[in-house]
């Protein structure tokens, strides 16, 4: 039996990705806002090309998003605005290979750093490339939310690449055809055949031999290189603390209360408690971390006054976040913002730094 979303290892899911189907939900009449605020999730933090949100806000969020907009078709809507530069170091090493075959074996590799639980394998049969898609847990209602933002957006893709639709590539999906999905067909441009036992990328081999328009044989390595260390870190960051901190980096209001991240990854406050002790954490420790992240943040890249920034990070008034911010640095905010650019140095950095 398949383990659900709640219960799967949760490796978060970017933020990006969030933010794009926000501003999507805003074009068809949907107040984004207000539905990201109901979920937990900060509008603002979204739009960073670093953070992951837990993947069961990510999913309450599309759940939501799908019901409340009644367009059951809102992945191939979400395909279609997928533009690569938005798929971080994936997305450059992609658009750097040399032939498509290049990047579509980037993609096989890399896929968990996008999309967690999903899974591309190739086989070829005869003249032709599969590309079969699978999920190692059950993703419910969602699964035809994500295999249709995978499936299409890869169509987008390979076009993005080449500069035209990739000739003689086809869509295999599996069971029935979705009711809704009539009213897309004529926007898709390859043909998509239902009733299938897998979702699949069907190709013909020889299309793998396409070059690729942008070409970088030094950025490829170095943007492979990137998705390397981001795999390794990314397994390393599947223990319970970074999913904990993962949702307090992207909620709303900021910090969040322990029980409404215990709410969010279905476990009791004792639990969450217990569990980060294990891990020689706290929740207050985490908070901190990201408090402090922020602080930095705010202080070098915004004109915001000390007093902005302690109602931002959720402080009474300036001078408790001054002590704050002295207790973790060794300085004022008001020196750190005026001085160069420094790495964590006082004992109290680094332990917030390391956990």
């Amino acid at each position: 039996m398949r383990a659900s979303v709640s219960t799967a290892q949760d490796l978060g899911m970017p933020a990006i990705y969030l933010h794009l189907l926000a501003e999507l939900l805003n074009t068809i009449g949907v107040d984004e806002q207000d539905l990201l605020l109901r979920v937990g999730l900060d509008p603002a933090r979204l739009q960073s090309t670093d953070l992951r949100v837990s993947q069961t806000q990510a999913s309450e969020f599309v759940t939501r998003a799908i019901i409340e907009s009644g367009e059951p078709g809102l992945g191939i809507m979400l395909a279609r605005e997928l533009k690569l530069p938005l798929h971080g170091a994936l997305g450059t090493a992609v658009m750097s290979s040399r032939t498509l075959g290049d990047a579509m074996e980037l993609m096989t590799r890399y896929l968990t750093l996008r999309v967690p639980h999903l899974q591309v394998c190739k086989r070829e049969t005869g003249s032709l490339a599969w590309y079969v898609v699978s999920c190692d847990i059950d993703l419910g209602p969602l699964h035809g939310f994500i295999m249709d933002a995978m499936l299409f957006g890869c169509v987008s893709m390979g076009a993005q690449l080449t500069g035209s639709v990739v000739d003689g590539l086809r869509i295999v999906r599996r069971g029935p055809e979705p009711a809704y999905f009539h009213r897309f067909r004529s926007q898709i441009p390859v043909p998509v055949e239902f009733g299938a036992t897998e979702n699949a990328l069907v190709i013909p081999a020889a299309r793998l031999d396409l070059p690729v328009r942008f070409t970088d044989d030094q950025l490829a390595a170095s943007s492979r290189a990137q998705c390397e260390e981001a795999l390794r870190q990314l397994t390393e960051d599947a223990g319970f603390a970074c999913r904990v901190r993962r949702v307090i980096e992207t909620s709303h209001p900021f910090p969040p209360k322990l029980a409404r991240v215990a709410g969010t990854l279905f476990v009791s406050e004792r639990t969450l408690k217990r569990r980060l002790q294990e891990e020689e954490a706290s929740f207050q420790q985490l908070v901190d971390q990201v408090r402090l992240e922020r602080a930095q943040d705010l202080l070098r890249s915004t004109g915001m006054n000390l007093s902005q920034i302690a109602d931002a990070l959720g402080y009474a008034d300036a001078a408790n976040f001054t002590r704050a911010f002295k207790r973790w640095t060794g300085t004022s905010p008001s020196h750190y913002r005026s001085a160069p650019v420094r790495s964590a140095s006082t004992p109290a950095e680094r332990t917030l730094a390391t956990g």
